[in-house]
């Protein structure tokens, strides 16, 4: 629920005010009356205070139920449209074997970049964003869209394993997001490239790959995950069960990894702990933020008459039974 004016709820500040004025001088003021002798009064009773509680409590309700409906409460639904061209991006993910390693302490690499990138998608909103997985092959897990909602359910799908996790095809996740961007009519065309290896597979090495990207004006940032000297992993040894085995040495290729991304214009950054990842990610949005025109269609219905009502029904009551049940004698 929204409010068409907001700003008249200020007024609900008031109402202990208001409570307080009845408790000291309104109705739950008891009123003082000298006399020389209480026989005088015979069997006469003074008003309970229960009753004078609960004839304030009406008031200081309706009060606060007209202060709502003066504010115009609402329902409906917003719609935003992006009207200018924004920023198309291809997030492109190493899902390879060594992505298990856990140097990313409590996480392992891979957990720590779904982690980060969920992060990236929720920054982005006025944004087009596409996921590429890679391995030994790379395929586009989800093309481009502004429904990032079903880009973070194609996200919670992703796991290590769906594609031969042996090898590490970089050109050809290079290659494959181009393909993504390359007819974007977009302002500016990323590829934010995550690995933990180097290129040995695939028909298209990264520096080809990446000198495509340059020729349709792609910007690439490249991400190299690990710390130095590796960390461990849980591996499924047939014959001796699942076991912790110590990483080799990480087998980046920064080199080329800082070369692809020099080629397009970009930058090559090294992560090497989950903070350091999330501040990498953090950088790159801010790096990139395109100035866009947004059109906001709104849909309301005005939901002020039930407080109106509600409150012209205590009101109606409060008088009733102040003529009535609780009556005063002037």
């Amino acid at each position: 629920m929204t409010f068409a004016h907001p700003h008249i709820l200020w007024l609900l500040v008031l109402l202990p005010a208001a409570a307080y004025y009845d408790f000291r001088w309104g109705f739950l003021a008891r009123a003082k009356v000298s006399f020389s002798s209480l026989a005088l009064l015979g069997r006469a009773t003074t008003k309970r205070p229960v009753d004078h509680a609960l004839r304030s409590a009406l008031r200081l309700t309706a009060l606060g139920l007209l202060i709502f409906a003066l504010a115009r409460p609402q329902e409906g639904q917003q719609r935003r449209e992006v009207t200018s061209p924004a920023t198309d991006i291809v997030l492109a993910l190493d899902i390879s074997d060594s992505m298990r390693s856990l140097d990313f302490k409590p996480r392992n690499r891979f957990q720590a970049a779904l982690e980060v990138i969920r992060l990236f998608i929720k920054d982005r909103p006025d944004d087009r964003l596409a996921l590429v997985l890679f391995a030994k092959y790379a395929f586009t897990q989800c093309p481009l869209t502004l429904d990032h909602g079903a880009l973070l359910g194609f996200l919670d799908n992703v796991q290590i394993g769906l594609i031969e996790q042996d090898r590490t095809a970089i050109g050809s996740a290079i290659a494959t997001s181009v393909s993504r961007l390359k007819g974007s009519e977009a302002a500016t065309k990323l590829i934010v490239l995550l690995t933990d290896g180097r290129s040995n597979f695939g028909d298209v090495d990264p520096i080809t790959a990446a000198k495509a990207a340059a020729a349709f004006g792609i910007k690439i940032y490249t991400v190299g995950a690990g710390a130095p000297g590796g960390g461990m992993m849980e591996v499924d040894d047939p014959m001796f069960g699942k076991r912790m085995v110590k990483m080799p040495e990480n087998e980046l290729d920064e080199t080329t990894l800082r070369e692809v991304a020099q080629r397009t214009g970009g930058t090559y950054f090294r992560a090497t702990d989950f903070e350091s990842l999330k501040r990498i990610y953090k950088e790159i949005d801010q790096m990139e933020k395109t100035e866009v025109k947004v059109e906001t269609y709104a849909d309301y219905k005005d939901r002020h008459l039930p407080f109106l009502l509600v409150a012209f029904f205590l009101i109606g009551l409060e008088s009733l039974l102040a003529v009535t049940l609780w009556r005063r004698v002037p």
